[in-house]
């Protein structure tokens, strides 16, 4: 009977430790989080493949530095337990449970143009590549809604993101010209209008139908009804604003020294700024799921 009794306690802790081990394997980030507990947090990219993970975000993998090789955009999966990585030649690279779909040798960019951006489909099973001259380039279960192809632009499309059906998607150049796709919906552009810094990123806000757009000065230009939350228009940068992606009820920028600005409800969860990379930071995605 001692012996069995030890068995039990033997087999109970294995238990326990499964249950403690279990959620750092699927990704999960803080210890004595629940199924109900809200994840928060971000991960950034830097122009070398390297990636830096805050709060509940969990690292998933990173790229080593490639000569010539520039890294353009972090996209995370719908469950916040991978993402994908892209560079400016449209290579795709997948990490924890991103699948891959498709990308570089074969896309057909043109001289001079790059790809800029990367935006996933809400199954998970597909994705959009985006690229400098507004063309649109379909993988998995995306499909392609029209592009800018053929016309010429003001500025290079610098950010493009799907709408949250997967059914359209918005991309805007860096003069501020908005230019939208299927169920995507026109709302205003900052296209005309000189600018203290180019547009380098938007951030559409699924309560309003509406966006943001950002610039390198940190200026932000709501549309559609969007909240205006804040921004570091009239704030001296020691880097200039790379990117913003909406979060939680607001928007995150990031700098190109690993600086973040939060405004949303959501906590800070730590940036880069005081230590900057050795590469600069090209962009942020928010922890999902």
């Amino acid at each position: 009977m001692a012996g069995r009794g030890r068995l039990r306690e033997r087999f109970a802790v294995t238990l326990v430790a499964i249950a403690l081990v279990w959620p750092l394997l699927n990704g999960g980030a803080v210890a004595g989080a629940t199924a109900s507990t809200p994840r928060s947090g971000y991960w950034m990219l830097g122009s070398d493949g390297h990636v830096y993970p805050f709060g509940d975000a969990a690292p998933f993998g990173n790229l080593n530095p490639i000569p010539s090789v520039t890294y353009t955009h972090i996209e995370p999966t719908p469950t916040g337990y991978g993402y994908w990585i892209v560079d400016t030649r449209g290579f795709v690279l997948s990490f924890g449970d991103a699948g891959w779909y498709g990308g570089a040798p074969g896309l057909g960019l043109q001289p001079g143009e790059l790809v800029t951006s990367m935006s996933a489909t809400p199954t998970g099973h597909g994705y959009w590549l985006f690229s400098s001259r507004g063309r649109a380039f379909p993988f998995g279960d995306a499909q392609f809604l029209g592009d800018m192809s053929g016309v010429k632009l003001n500025g290079p499309v610098v950010d493009s993101v799907a709408t949250p059906s997967g059914n359209g998607y918005y991309m805007v150049a860096s003069d501020g010209g908005i230019f939208t796709f299927g169920d995507a919906h026109f709302k205003g552009s900052m296209g005309g209008t000189r600018l203290n810094g180019p547009v380098v990123g938007l951030a559409p806000d699924a309560s309003s139908g509406g966006y943001w757009l950002v610039a390198s000065d940190g200026g932000i230009f709501s549309f559609g009804g969007t909240a205006f939350h804040g921004s570091m228009g009239a704030t001296r940068l020691n880097k200039p604003v790379v990117g913003m992606v909406a979060y939680g009820d607001g928007y995150l920028m990031v700098a190109s020294d690993g600086g973040i600005f939060d405004f949303s409800s959501k906590p800070f969860a730590g940036s880069l700024g005081a230590n900057p990379p050795a590469y600069p930071i090209v962009g942020v995605a928010p922890l999902n799921g």
